[in-house]
């Protein structure tokens, strides 16, 4: 089996803090860079204990992300939830793109689990013809142009795949419609994120959403003056002192 090495800047991350813990996952073809930020904030300002963990294929390389599994990434998340378990009492869920549709189902599947959500620019649909016609269709490329560096923010720039591995497409659409079908289950606290100018998820998930999820106690707060790749973009801090303020609300 070959040996792919992590990109310098996707490691996994680990804040040692109290016994409230905070999940925190990237996207789709993203790293942890993507949502670092966000991750050393809740732990130096809430003094949480916080992990970052890298999905399954993800910061190495598009051969090796070709040949996971959307069980493979939800694998990686609920790892992460383990380490949580043993460690803290209350636990918090964030996440951006694919890390907020993932944030949705783990809270969906581990209602006991999860004391909160909160999805940024998660996916629950795609409104994307293109990239459908990505997921059963015949005679594909093995890659695609990639989704990476939406940022509104010049000069900022998202540690990201270049490309799109084809196989992977397949399995983000299985993600997606095994969430949809979980969005009633999700009853815990839910901040819903998402930019107004969002040129990878459509809009449109976000009241989408808001709507379908269980939860009484929610709020949909939209971004504005981010692109995509808003943990990384203008609305980094708002995102984070948001979720801060949310967690803390709920111990």
């Amino acid at each position: 089996m070959q040996n792919y090495p992590i990109m310098p800047g996707a490691e996994p991350f680990f804040f040692e803090g109290s016994e409230v813990g905070v999940l925190v996952s990237h996207g789709f073809t993203g790293t942890t860079q993507s949502v670092r930020f966000l991750g050393q904030y809740l732990a130096e300002k809430g003094g949480f204990t916080v992990i970052g963990p890298r999905l399954k294929g993800h910061g190495t390389s598009p051969e090796e992300m070709a040949q996971t599994t959307a069980a493979d990434w939800i694998a990686s998340v609920e790892d992460a939830m383990q380490t949580l378990k043993g460690r803290c009492k209350k636990l918090f869920i964030t996440g951006l793109s694919m890390g907020g549709t993932l944030s949705l189902y783990m809270a969906g599947m581990y209602p006991e689990v999860f004391s909160g959500t909160a999805p940024i620019n998660g996916a629950i649909f795609l409104k994307n013809p293109d990239f459908a016609r990505l997921a059963f269709g015949h005679n594909l490329p093995p890659t695609v142009p990639g989704v990476g560096s939406d940022i509104k923010q010049p000069g900022i720039t998202e540690l990201v795949y270049p490309v799109v591995p084809v196989p992977a497409v397949r399995q983000i659409y299985a993600l997606m419609g095994a969430t949809r079908d979980l969005l009633p289950a999700v009853r815990c606290p839910t901040l819903v994120f998402q930019a107004r100018d969002d040129h990878v998820v459509h809009p449109d998930n976000a009241p989408f959403i808001f709507e379908n999820i269980a939860a009484t106690d929610k709020e949909l707060i939209w971004l504005e003056n981010s692109y995509h790749v808003a943990t990384l973009d203008y609305d980094k801090e708002l995102i984070a002192e948001k979720i801060l303020a949310f967690i803390r609300r709920l111990v």
